[in-house]
């Protein structure tokens, strides 16, 4: 476990997670690191044709989470101040090991483990779980213009690449505690008692004694 707590809010596309990371970062009093999506000039095009602008788009993702979570590593995770995210650097390989085939993707491979094998972990990661409808519904609510024709079937295969990558980090990354939180059941924007529920289980974690 960090002795400094670092915490990665992740899920799918539309779970929630800058919303839960923001709440959860003023809850605690901790500042909150948010990811760079929007400024990708790469979104559009990719989920107009998928196979054209992969590579363009995984790489703009990488480099600039890497930037940013380097920064965040230097600045403020080992000068002692703890820190929340909206992602976890090891999103880029769930997403690229679905977008991209052959060479492009081993280099890829190759590439993110050379820039991100030893940026810290995060000492708990809270995994937003949430079906197909409830991640179109809240994708549909925020009016990103480019997410508006994502193909149904890439985000129901993206919701069990989320599945197998929260059960592969378990193995990996045995020092790192995974919070689930059901995105059917729990809005935790618009019931406070779920959020407090949320935000107590990550507490308990921070303290040392997480609930069971």
């Amino acid at each position: 476990m960090n002795q400094v707590p670092y915490i990665a809010v992740e899920g799918p596309i539309g779970a929630g997670k800058t919303t839960l990371a923001t709440m959860l970062a003023a809850e605690l009093n901790m500042p909150v690191l948010k990811e760079i999506v929007e400024e990708n000039p790469f979104l559009g095009k990719f989920y107009q044709n998928i196979d054209e602008w992969s590579f363009q788009l995984e790489m703009f993702f990488l480099c600039n989470r890497y930037k940013q979570l380097g920064d965040t590593e230097s600045q403020l995770i080992r000068q002692g101040t703890p820190v929340i995210s909206d992602y976890h650097i090891y999103k880029n390989l769930i997403f690229s090991e679905r977008t991209l085939k052959g060479r492009e993707r081993e280099k890829y491979r190759q590439i993110y483990h050379v820039l991100t094998d030893d940026l810290a972990k995060p000492s708990t990661i809270v995994y937003i779980k949430a079906s197909l409808e409830t991640l179109l519904a809240r994708i549909d609510k925020r009016g990103r213009s480019f997410e508006q024709d994502m193909d149904r079937a890439y985000l129901q295969q993206l919701i069990e690449d989320y599945e197998a990558a929260m059960a592969s980090l378990a193995v990996t990354e045995p020092e790192t505690t995974i919070i689930t939180v059901d995105g059917d059941a729990a809005d935790f924007v618009a019931n406070p008692e779920q959020f407090a529920e949320i935000a107590d289980r990550v507490k308990a974690r921070i303290a040392g004694h997480p609930l069971r």
